[in-house]
C-alpha cells in the first residue's frame, strides 16, 4: 500500500543535502512510500547582516518549520540538531537522531596549513562564538570577524579574500563534498565542538504512530546517547547561539566520556569540566557536567553575557 510523508526543511543547500539523504533512506527502508520535500524559509535564514547572538540564538533556524508541522503541512521535519532548542512544542518531539558526522570543527584555508601557521594579525571567519572565545585563548594575536551565511556563501567569501582562514563544522563540509578544503580539522582540544554538532535529527508529531514507525529505524544509539547528554548539558546552563558554550560526548567501550565548557567573549576566561559513567546515565552525566561548570563560576560568565533580562527563552 503506497503512502505520502512531507518533509519540512531549509533550503540551504547542507538543509537539502540532509533532508533528500532522510529521503531517500526512508525510501530504501520502505516500498512504495513517497516523499516530498518542502523548503520553509527561517528567520534564521532571512537575517543574514546580523550576528545570530543579537537577534535570540536557538530556535532561529527550526520555529517556522515546527509550525509548519503543528498545522499538519508537513509529517516530519530534518534538522542539523545543533540549531534545535532545549524545549521544544510539547506535541512535538525528536523521534530519532541518525549516525553523527564528524563533530570536529574545521580550519579551512588557502593561505596556511593550519590554525599554528597563521601569522599575528591574519584575519579569521566564525559566526561561533563557542569557537572565536577558544581561538582567542589560544591565539590572542588573530584578528576574528564575523562570518554568517551559508556553507558555500562563507566559503566564496574565503575565496574572494575577505578573510585568511575560516573556521565550519566538519560535517557540513564533509556532507557537501568538500572535504579536500579542509586544511586542519581541529582536536577537540583546541577547540571543543559544539553540542550535538554533526549530528541530524528527524522531529515528528508525537501522537503521529504511523510517521513515527517509518523514521525508528533510522535511529542510531550511540549517537543518540551522545547527543542526549549533551543537550542535558545546554539546557541546565539554559543556553544558547548566544554564550560561548560547548559540550562533546563520545561511547568508550561501556563508558560515556565527556568534556565541556563555558568561556567568556574575550577567551581571557574559560571554565572546563569532564565527566564519566555508564551510557545509561547520559542525561545525568550532562547534567552533572552542567553543574560542576556553575560551581566553578559559569553562572557569573553567562549573567554578564545575559545581562539583566536573563537568558533568551528558548522558544
Amino acid at each position: 500500500m503506497s503512502r505520502k510523508v512531507v518533509i519540512g526543511t531549509r533550503g540551504s543547500k547542507l538543509a537539502l543535502w540532509q533532508a533528500e539523504w532522510i529521503r531517500s533512506q526512508l525510501m530504501e527502508l520502505h516500498s512504495g512510500l513517497e516523499v516530498e520535500l518542502m523548503k520553509i524559509k527561517t528567520t534564521g535564514d532571512k537575517i543574514q547582516d546580523v550576528p545570530l547572538a543579537m537577534v535570540g540564538g536557538k530556535g532561529l533556524f527550526v520555529k517556522e518549520i515546527e509550525e509548519a508541522m503543528l498545522r499538519g503541512e508537513i509529517d516530519l521535519a530534518v534538522h542539523s540538531m545543533k540549531d534545535v532548542p532545549t524545549i521544544l512544542p510539547e506535541s512535538l518531539y525528536i523521534s530519532a537522531i541518525t549516525k553523527r558526522e564528524d563533530p570536529r570543527d574545521a580550519f579551512i584555508s588557502n593561505k596556511y596549513t593550519s590554525l599554528g601557521d597563521m601569522p599575528g594579525g591574519a584575519t579569521l571567519g566564525t559566526s561561533s562564538l563557542r569557537r572565536s572565545c577558544q581561538i582567542k585563548a589560544l591565539r590572542p594575536d588573530i584578528e576574528i570577524i564575523s562570518l554568517r551565511g551559508n556553507l558555500d556563501t562563507r566559503l566564496r567569501k574565503l575565496d574572494e579574500g575577505e578573510f585568511d582562514a575560516i573556521i565550519l563544522a566538519a560535517a557540513g563540509v564533509r556532507r557537501l563534498g568538500f572535504d579536500d578544503r579542509i586544511a586542519e580539522a581541529l582536536d577537540p582540544e583546541v577547540s571543543l565542538p559544539a553540542i550535538a554538532q554533526g549530528a541530524v535529527g528527524i522531529e515528528c508529531r508525537r501522537d503521529d504512530e504511523a510517521t513515527n514507525a517509518l523514521v525508528a529505524p533510522l535511529r542510531h544509539e550511540e549517537s543518540t546517547i551522545c547527543v542526549e547528554a549533551e543537550r542535558a548539558t545546554l539546557a541546565r546552563l539554559e543556553g544558547g547561539c548566544q554564550v560561548p558554550i560547548a559540550a562533546h560526548a563520545v561511547l568508550a567501550g561501556d563508558t560515556l566520556v565527556m568534556d565541556g565548557l563555558v568561556g567568556n567573549l574575550t577567551g581571557e576566561v574559560i571554565l572546563r569540566a569532564h565527566r564519566k559513567g555508564a551510557p545509561a546515565d547520559a542525561h545525568a552525566i550532562g547534567v552533572a557536567l552542567a553543574e560542576e561548570l556553575l560551581d566553578a563560576g559559569a553562572k557569573e560568565i553567562l549573567d554578564e553575557i545575559y545581562g539583566d533580562e536573563g537568558p533568551t527563552p528558548s522558544r
